[in-house]
């Protein structure tokens, strides 16, 4: 199994160099791809290593001690990460959310968040600098992130029952350890923190109350997500879904929710406020109610190929531009094609019976290109 999967990983981190056109214009700050959906949002990958093994992402069995994660040498260094994300800032780009695998494991990574604050949109405006987190390693670090620039931190948490929680990360890492997390970037003074909740149906379904329970009142947004098809090792099964419209009417029954409006265009989550006034929750419901129409969101993974899906087969290899002496003007004029091509939007497909992955390649894996 293992071998199987590393020379899959290897065939499929392949991708083409994107040309550089002989004629460019400078970036307007409004690109738009073939649906006139705008490039707003990138995500990036800073290691594609994590140190849980939670079934619906990295699973054991596939990810284990004889699995190749990617040489330090492949990796974009923080200069060359600060380079592209520059450069997708002049297209418009006006959010950076750093991801992983876990990209609290990357070494010094307070530096690169400092890097990526001194960045300003095409309005002037400072970015919206976020990272999504396992949370093992927050309590250590939250502090140092803060005062480095970083806006705004998202932990994922499976359940609080400290036996489920344990054996869906396959680690034995326990619920208290996430939930210090937590606090200790709520003392460094991020807000609104938010806790993504992966629901699988028979697995942990039944932490949805008591997860809500917990962070009623506390001002960190609990958001509920069902359970994704992405890549090819997680065993993905559509009865394991639970839909988003059950894990609110679980809700419901306990508590009365009202809806919110979307805050900001190709916002992944239906947004329900507590009556009483004890805060809010999400609902992410990519499998349901998919939300591609308003994707805004270009990934870059740990070696620096862009995909424009997150359900995505190939990418394009912007490290080689980086390593081949391209300027910063050349990268903003290869990317733009890119996205102005795309017309991604798996979610919508996947319920077509004749829809079929392109030429029969695999998807991405998630620990790969971040979620």
């Amino acid at each position: 199994m293992g071998e199987t999967i590393i020379a899959l990983a290897d065939l499929r981190y392949a991708a083409p160099v994107p040309q550089v056109p002989p004629t460019w214009s400078a970036p307007s700050g409004h690109l738009a791809d073939r649906l006139h959906r705008p490039l707003r949002d990138l995500r990036i990958s800073v290691t594609d290593r994590c140190n849980f093994r939670c079934s619906y992402c990295m699973p054991k069995e596939v990810f284990d001690r004889d699995y190749r994660f990617l040489p330090q040498t492949s990796l974009l260094t923080f200069e060359e990460i600060t380079r592209l994300a520059r450069a997708f800032v002049a297209h418009g780009v006006t959010k950076l959310r750093l991801t992983g695998g876990e990209p609290l494991l990357r070494k010094g990574l307070e530096d690169l968040v400092r890097m990526l604050a001194e960045l300003r949109g095409a309005d002037g405006q400072a970015l919206d600098l976020t990272l999504t987190t396992n949370g093992s390693l927050l309590a250590r670090k939250a502090q140092a992130l803060r005062e480095a620039g970083l806006k705004r931190v998202t932990v994922s948490l499976d359940a609080m029952d400290d036996a489920v929680f344990r054996r869906m990360n396959d680690v034995d890492f326990p619920v208290a350890d996430v939930l210090e997390g937590i606090r200790a970037a709520q003392h460094a003074g991020f807000g609104p923190i938010k806790v993504n909740m992966v629901v699988k149906r028979g697995t942990n379904d039944h932490e949805i109350v008591p997860m809500a329970k917990h962070f009623r009142g506390s001002g960190v947004v609990l958001r509920f997500i069902e359970y994704m098809d992405v890549g090819a090792t997680n065993g993905w099964r559509m009865d394991e879904v639970l839909p988003s419209a059950q894990v609110l009417a679980r809700l419901r029954e306990r508590w009365a929710l009202d809806p919110l409006e979307a805050t900001t265009m190709g916002e992944t989550a239906e947004r329900w406020r507590y009556a009483d006034g004890a805060g809010e929750i999400g609902l992410i419901s990519s499998v349901t109610q998919a939300f591609c129409r308003d994707c805004n969101r270009a990934r870059l993974s740990t070696e620096g190929k862009l995909f424009t899906c997150l359900f995505a087969t190939r990418g394009h290899d912007l490290r080689a531009l980086l390593r081949s002496g391209h300027s910063d003007d050349e990268i903003a004029a290869a990317l733009a094609p890119i996205w102005s091509e795309r017309a991604d939007r798996y979610s919508e497909l996947r319920s077509q019976a004749d829809h079929a992955e392109p030429g029969g390649e695999r998807r991405v894996e998630m620990h790969y290109i971040g979620g």
